[in-house]
């Protein structure tokens, strides 16, 4: 009968240890994953912080609470400067013509302008925006290829969330991964040049 107990009492106490290691567990787990970072910096960027006005149609305010990946855009108008295309999307929610917005832009001079807090969601990325931080990259002509000082900012840009949110190489994706809309076009029309810039990172 004595036996019985100090077996019923192990088995008891180990039910606990198992329960109480999965709860500290799944507890790790979403503080893993909480993402709690607005304004950003990073080393060896000039980042400027001038967030959208919150509004239904660029900047709603609804939360991030992880970051599985990040996608990169551009901007399909070519000449126009970060500010330009930051300033179309503040102006949204006065044309009311569509839902768009970044949580950067990246200019033809390689400056950047955070659009969005990184713990909010992006109007970039179609069913990634709900897990993705989006950048868009301004282009100056036909070509749509970007700036010799556009591409170093994306670079440093891109390696500081990777390290930020512990992502790999293949977390870095393009629009057009996402639903076949041919953006950026300049990675889409050259697919090698788009690995070329995966593998530098």
């Amino acid at each position: 009968m004595k036996r019985k107990k100090r077996i019923r009492k192990k088995l008891i106490l180990f039910i606990f240890a198992i329960l109480a290691l999965i709860f500290i567990g799944s507890l790790s787990l979403s503080l893993h994953y909480q993402n709690d970072v607005e304004a950003y910096q990073a080393e060896g960027l000039s980042i400027q912080h001038d967030f959208l006005t919150k509004n239904p149609y660029s900047r709603r305010g609804q939360s991030l609470p992880r970051v599985n990946g990040i996608v990169i855009h551009y901007t399909a108008n070519p000449g126009s400067t970060a500010k330009n295309n930051r300033d179309y999307f503040e102006n949204l929610k006065n044309t009311h013509s569509t839902s768009a917005s970044s949580h950067f832009i990246i200019g033809l001079d390689g400056e950047i302008i955070q659009c969005i807090p990184l713990n909010e969601i992006a109007y970039a990325s179609n069913n990634r925006n709900k897990d993705t931080i989006a950048i868009e990259c301004c282009h100056q002509d036909s070509t749509r290829r970007f700036t010799l000082a556009t591409y170093p900012s994306l670079q440093k840009l891109v390696r500081a969330l990777m390290q930020t949110y512990h992502l790999q190489n293949q977390d870095i994706i393009r629009h057009y991964d996402i639903t076949g809309k041919i953006c950026p076009k300049y990675f889409v029309d050259y697919p090698e040049q788009w690995q070329e810039f995966l593998d530098s990172l």
